[in-house]
């Protein structure tokens, strides 16, 4: 083992959550597929994740990891019941387009 250890910066930390974050807004905006969707807001939310557990880290605070653990929580229980949307919309209208699904109409 090394008798240097570097510790790598908040800064690193809070630039990756920053850009995964970014591909997560860009991938919901522009990305027309229902999927690709979902997975851009769970891809936003672990940025999040990230950034929450880097300040608690810095503070030496436990809450932020607390508040990490509950999203974790959250984003099961949303990826549980999308995926059955996501299914059931699929199996209603056989597309997963976001331009073409219209559930409004019959």
């Amino acid at each position: 083992m090394s008798s240097f250890a570097q510790e790598v910066p908040l800064s690193w930390y809070l630039l990756l959550s920053s850009v995964l974050f970014s591909l997560g807004v860009v991938g919901f905006l522009i990305k027309r597929n229902l999927i690709t969707v979902f997975m851009s807001i769970e891809l936003m939310l672990n940025a999040v994740n990230l950034s929450f557990v880097t300040f608690a880290h810095e503070w030496h605070a436990v809450k932020g990891q607390i508040f990490v653990f509950f999203v974790m929580m959250v984003a099961a229980a949303e990826a549980a019941v999308g995926l059955a949307i996501i299914i059931a919309v699929f199996r209603a209208r056989a597309t997963l387009s976001v331009d073409r699904i219209n559930l409004m109409k019959l």
